[in-house]
C-alpha cells in the first residue's frame, strides 16, 4: 500500500473469542493485512480472561500498528449475564486502543451489516460471504474475524464518506 493508506483495526469483542481484522485502506482500496481470533481459557477466572484479552490485543496493536480501532457495540438480547461479559471484552478491547493513544470509533451491529451486506439484518454467513468478496486474499474462515473485518471495512466506508463531505465543502 502507499504511504497515504490507512490502517484499521477491527473488533469484534468478546469474552471467550475477539475477533480482530487488520485492513489499510487507500482511497476506495481495500487492502487485507491480516486476521484473527483470541481466545481465553474458559476455565479461568474472570480477570484472568480479560488479562489474556488485553495482553494479546496490545501484541495485535504492537505487530499492526493501526491508526484507528473500529468495534462493534454491544448487542444485548435476553441474557443480562451474556451482556455484561461482553461488556468486559468491549472495556479491554477499548481501553487496549486508548492506551495505544489509537482513534476509536464504535458501530452497532446493523450500521456494520448495512454497510458490508446493505442489510441491517443479514446473517453471519452473509457477511462472511461478502468480506470473502471485499477481501478475496484474505481466506478468512471464522465468523468473528469476518465480522471484526467488517466493522473495519464499515468504518472505511464512513471515514471515505467523511473526506468526501470535507472535500466539498472546502
Amino acid at each position: 500500500m502507499a504511504a497515504s493508506a490507512i490502517r484499521i483495526l477491527g473488533l469484534d469483542p468478546g469474552l471467550a473469542r475477539m475477533g480482530w481484522g487488520v485492513i489499510d485502506v487507500n482511497g476506495t482500496r481495500l487492502c487485507h493485512v491480516a486476521h484473527g481470533v483470541l481466545t481465553s481459557n474458559a476455565k479461568s477466572d474472570l480477570g484472568a480472561r480479560l488479562f489474556a484479552l488485553h495482553e494479546a490485543l496490545c501484541v495485535v496493536i504492537a505487530g499492526h500498528r493501526p491508526a484507528a480501532i473500529a468495534a462493534e457495540q454491544a448487542f444485548v438480547a435476553k441474557d443480562p449475564s451474556a451482556a455484561l461479559k461482553l461488556g468486559h471484552a468491549r472495556a479491554v478491547a477499548l481501553l487496549a486502543a486508548a492506551q495505544a493513544g489509537l482513534e476509536i470509533a464504535e458501530y452497532a451491529p446493523n450500521h456494520v451489516k448495512k454497510s458490508v451486506v446493505g442489510t441491517g439484518h443479514a446473517g453471519k454467513a452473509q457477511v462472511l460471504l461478502m468480506v470473502r468478496r471485499l477481501l478475496p486474499t484474505a481466506g478468512v474462515e471464522t465468523a468473528d474475524a469476518a465480522d471484526a473485518l467488517a466493522c473495519a471495512i464499515a468504518h472505511a466506508h464512513l471515514a471515505g464518506t467523511r473526506a468526501k463531505i470535507l472535500a466539498a465543502l472546502a
